[in-house]
Order: C-alpha cells, then structure tokens, then sequence
C-alpha cells in the first residue's frame, strides 16, 4: 500500500513539476517582452520562429526574440504537460525527462510546428501494438528530436534556391514528404532504443541519443549525399534588438534560473516534512540504472533538481566571465533546462562535476600542445558548442558513480573532443547530438574501463534494475475498453 501512496505522490509532483514550468515559460515570456521591448514584434517574431528551419543550433532569440522562443517553450511545455496529465495512469521519471528535453530545444531547433509530426508519430504504432499509451508517452516525446527534419521537409528540401529566411512557404511535395518521414519515424523511434542500451550497457543516460543519432546519420545521408541535395545551413537573420543585448540576455537568464532553481529547492524542502532528510543517500548514490523518485521519493528529487540546477548554472557563468565565446543565447538557455533531464534517475551534483572538469582540461591541454607545435586552438570551454556538450556529457554520470572521478574527468575530455565532429554526421538535424557524442565516448571508454577496472565500486550497491529506462515499456499494455 505504501508503494502505491508513494507512486501516486511522486506522480502528482511530477505533474505539478511540469505545470509549474510550463507557467514559468509564460511568465517569462511577459517579461522578455517587457524587457526587449518587443510587444508589437512578438506575433511575427513566432511565426518566424515556426516557418524557419533549425538545425543545430539556430538560435530562436536571433530568428524570432526572446519572449517568442519563450512563448514557443511554453506552449510546447503545456502540450506535454497536458498529455501526461490526461492521459489514464501515473506520470513517471521517464515522462519527465522527456518534458524537460522538449522544452530545453524549444530553444533552438524545436517548435510548436515541427514537434507535431515526430510527437504523434510513435502513437500509431503505440496503437497497433496494443500498448499503454502514458507509460510510453517519453518514446513520443523522445522524438521531437527529429522536428528539424520536419522543417527542412515542409519549407526548404524542395525548394532549397528560393528559401527565405520567415517566408514560410511549401507545397504538396513537401507536405507529402512529411507524411512519410513521420510513418517512418513512427515505426522506427519505438524500435530503435532498445538494442543501443547494450552498447554502452547502461553507462549513458541520454540512451536515445546514441539511437536516434545513428538514425539521423542514415536519413540525413539518404535525404541529402545520396539524393545529391545541398545539405541544410544555419538560417542567417538580422535582429537588431538581439545585437544590442550583444547577442546575450545574461542578467534576465541569471534572474530567471535563479528564481526558478530556488523556488525547486523551497519546494522540495517544503514537500519533504520542512527537511533535507535523505538528500546525503541521493548524493552518494552512483546514479548507474537508478531511479531517484522510487528510491528516495520526488521531494528529495526537487531538492536535487534545485542543487543540480544551480550548480550548472553557475558553471555556465564561470566559463562565460573567464573565456572568450557564446553568452547566454537561445542555445545556453536551452541547455541549462536540457542539464535536467536526468535529475531524477541519475544526475547529482557529486557525479557530475569530473565530467565538467573534464572540459577545461582538455583545453588546457589543447593550448599547450597547440603552442609546442605552433598551432592555435581556435577554441574555448564558452564556445557554443561545448556549452551545449558539457550538459549532455554529464549523462555519463554513472561512469563517475562507479568507477571513480577520474574515469569521469576523461569521459568529459572525451566528449569534448568529439563534440564538434559529430553533428555534421546528421547534418545537425537530430536535436540530441550531446547525447549522440556522449553515447559514442561510452563505446570508447567503457571497453577500456571494463579491461583495467575490474571492480567498478558502488556505493548503493542495491540499485534499482531499470533496463527498460529511456526505452519502450512493452510489459504496459493498453487496458481493454
């Protein structure tokens, strides 16, 4: 009976997790109108953001502002929230790490159009096989990654000469190619998560990044190399009230996170009897096939969320004061949201910070071994690209859980030599590529660790077995009318 007071409990947290974000996207979205001035701009300024395409990473601040891409985070927030609450049976960590993946591209890549297609997608074949519907509702959200190549279908792959950039165009071509990607995707995204746990056995939580980045690869090459179509670009746009921020809205990012991650905290503490009480056995669990909210209850995974969240954030500050690169953009935005997706089965603050250090000891390195050999690094821990790496590299987690911090400092390193290479493998169509590169550096070192670590330690060796994590619930039936 306790278990199911404690599933039902978390499961009213996590809905409640969900709508409270989704207010505070469109709380935040009345602000940066206030703060840009853009009132009178922000009707053009979404539907700029809905008609243009977004490979990795166009920036919606610079396509359309900030209050559009927060209004377009949450309108897409309240979909997902709205399906998880509707739908018959209890929310779950799986859902939730899917809502805060929806939400955090909705920064760049990701809109109330394009989402459409890949969300519904995976329901069709949800529906012939006869399976429950809200205990996979994260394979469905899982791939909304692919809405970039929803984008490039509707509005450029036909008509690449004559795109402009807000027109919005299309034809029945076009239409016509959008259907068939989402029959595809609906039959493939379900079936591809499944077999690519075992490649890195457990070790990388962004599991349907590995997936749906070898899937991407394979579309991405057929659409475009095979086709012989020119490959999609960055969309260029001028924005004249984002270049006078300097193409960085840092103090309203700052105040919004800050209140954001304090009111989690407050709230977890509040939730949890008016304590931290138990937070001590969250932090020292490895993070490797756990579920924070079954073990220690959604108050204490609030906590985390809080902790985690601020700890992220200030280390997005530290490299953008002592580094030369991005601020905080549609992408850093994005990614401070995506650095939460596993705060409730595996993320804390104690397995995470290696994987961050990992990150300007590679470039360190870089730096002086590019001035023995008179070369130039041409890049920064603040670069976009590694802002956007060192998030998802934290999925590796689990690494740092078991075989110790400097098993974890070289995952991070790793990640962060791959990092650039990767996206140019889908054409930066599939919005998880940190998780794509994350899941590749597993293949690489879990191998070696396995060789040289005999005895990975576990200091909650009783974790809970969750091989299904970040996949299909095939056990979960659809109850019969």
């Amino acid at each position: 009976m306790s278990t199911e007071v404690s599933t039902e409990r978390n499961s009213r947290i996590i809905d409640g997790l969900t709508v409270a974000f989704s207010a505070a996207l469109f709380l935040a979205a009345v602000a940066g109108a206030f703060y840009t001035k853009t009132w009178g701009t922000l009707p053009q300024d979404l539907r700029r953001i809905l008609v243009t395409p977004g490979p990795l990473v166009t920036d919606y601040f610079n396509i359309g502002s900030l209050p559009a891409a927060f209004l377009n985070a949450g309108l897409c927030g309240a979909v997902m929230s709205a399906f998880m609450i509707l739908l018959p049976g209890p929310s779950h960590v799986n859902t939730l790490a899917g809502f805060f993946l929806v939400i955090a591209h909705c920064f760049y890549g990701l809109n109330f159009l394009n989402m459409w297609p890949c969300f519904l997608a995976p329901f069709l074949y949800l529906k012939i096989k006869g399976l429950d519907y809200n205990q996979n509702l994260h394979v469905c959200m899982f791939a909304t990654c692919f809405s970039p190549f929803v984008s490039e279908l509707l509005f450029r792959y036909c008509n690449a000469d004559a795109y402009v950039v807000g027109e919005g165009r299309t034809s029945a071509r076009g239409i016509l190619l959008t259907v068939c990607f989402a029959l595809v995707l609906a039959f493939v995204a379900p079936a591809v998560l499944p077999g690519v746990k075992a490649w890195h056995k457990g070790y990388n939580l962004y599991n349907g990044g590995l997936a749906y980045g070898m899937f991407g690869f394979l579309v991405f090459n057929f659409l475009y190399r095979t086709m012989g179509v020119v490959a999609p670009s960055i969309p260029v746009y001028a924005n004249g009230v984002y270049n006078r921020f300097d193409r960085s809205y840092r103090l309203f990012g700052n105040v919004f996170f800050l209140l954001l991650f304090l009111l989690c905290l407050q709230a977890g503490w509040y939730l949890n009897g008016k304590s931290f009480r138990g937070l001590r056995h969250l932090l020292l669990d490895t993070g490797y096939q756990s579920n924070f909210a079954s073990k220690y209850g959604m108050p204490l995974c609030l906590i985390n969320i809080g902790l985690y969240g601020l700890l992220f954030l200030g280390y997005i500050n530290l490299v953008i004061s002592l580094t030369i690169g991005a601020g905080f953009t549609g992408p850093t935005f994005g990614v401070i949201f995506a650095a939460l997706t596993f705060t409730s089965m595996g993320q804390h603050p104690r397995n995470v910070w290696p994987i961050f250090l990992g990150f300007p000891l590679l470039n360190l390195f870089a730096t002086l071994f590019n001035n023995f050999i008179g070369g130039h690094a041409m890049w920064t821990v603040s670069t976009q690209a590694y802002i956007n790496s060192v998030a998802f590299a934290t999925g590796l987690c689990p690494i740092v859980g078991r075989y110790g911090e400097p098993a974890g400092v070289a995952a991070g390193a790793l990640c962060a030599a791959l990092c650039t290479a990767t996206g140019a493998l889908h054409g930066g169509l599939m919005l998880y590529n940190g998780g794509f590169t994350a899941g590749i550096a597993a293949l690489i070192l879990i191998p070696l660790l396995e060789h040289y670590v005999k005895t990975p330690r576990d200091a909650m060796d009783q974790h809970i077995d969750l091989s299904d994590m970040m996949t299909l619930d095939e056990n979960a039936k659809r109850p019969s009318k």
